[in-house]
């Protein structure tokens, strides 16, 4: 299993991030945490050379690089030009110092569903959204629109995977994240924190006209090598970013560190237990 123990990337501790600055703390600290979640689905899937995954939502292309390391043909689409572009770097590019080239067949696209209707032969068999939602307010917003303009570039009986937060009580991570919802109350149902939700996964599937097809846990701690890396790793994931418009960067990175404590362990490491759910529906 992929290291969450991530090394000290210096940066002046309340200087806003640039877009780009963002994306890389994303791929350098932040995207690995989820690595258990990929690997789990994956599994569950059986993706492999015959297998053709979307995913919506990609990032800096992590979850995609490891389904083409099980030989499948995959496509990565998301609206952050930064992100993307890291993914293009980790996807597209062949390694100078290896005859191996990059996944054959992988394909990048930065938009929305619009830009991936060009993509649909063949059909994909696999789609997933492994950006968590399920713990603020709005964060399925738009979500199922998206999934029903994607649908029909997969083919009936087509996997479409959804992930969320599990419980309150089994990820530490919710503690913190009630920062956000502390500090844009003046925002009100701007991106506050929520309790999870037992069905918020089956409800996004199925008025995206899916049918829920099974479903999975899977532990996903968040370790950091600092209180640092910590907090821009969190930041990096968007979800202070209403936190971060009631009130200013600093202020926010400030009391992410002190709900942070708690999870300091001797050695100066971070580390806060998470469970993670997926759910697996089908296309009708």
């Amino acid at each position: 299993m992929t290291p969450t123990l991530v090394r000290h990337h210096p940066r002046t501790a309340s200087a806003p991030p640039d877009p780009a600055g963002r994306a890389r703390d994303w791929a350098e600290i932040q995207e690995r945490m989820l690595v258990p979640l990929y690997e789990a689905v994956y599994e569950h899937l059986e993706v492999d050379a015959g297998s053709r995954v979307l995913g919506l939502g990609c990032g800096s292309g992590l979850a995609l690089l490891m389904a083409a390391a099980r030989g499948a043909s995959v496509t990565g689409l998301d609206t952050d030009a930064s992100r993307i572009e890291l993914a293009r770097e980790r996807l597209l590019t062949p390694e100078p110092d290896r005859e191996a080239r990059a996944p054959q067949g992988a394909r990048l696209v930065e938009g929305g569903p619009d830009e991936a209707a060009e993509l649909s032969l063949p059909r994909f068999d696999v789609i997933t959204v492994f950006q968590p939602i399920g713990c603020t307010a709005g964060d399925s917003d738009g979500l199922v629109p998206t999934l029903e303009a994607v649908v029909p570039l997969a083919g009936r009986g087509a996997a479409v995977v959804l992930a969320g937060w599990g419980p309150p009580e089994r990820c530490a991570t919710s503690v913190v994240l009630r920062v956000a919802s502390r500090l844009t109350e003046r925002l009100r149902g701007d991106g506050g924190w929520r309790q999870t939700r037992r069905d918020d996964l089956e409800d996004v599937a199925t008025r995206a006209g899916l049918k829920p097809d099974g479903s999975g846990r899977v532990a996903c701690p968040f370790g950091y090598a600092d209180l640092e890396s910590a907090v821009r790793g969190l930041l990096s994931t968007g979800l202070f970013d209403p936190a971060v418009r009631a009130t200013d960067q600093a202020q926010v990175e400030k009391e992410i560190t002190e709900a942070l404590h708690g999870y300091v362990r001797g050695d100066g490491t971070v580390w806060m237990p998470n469970v993670f759910r997926y759910v697996i529906a089908r296309t009708r």
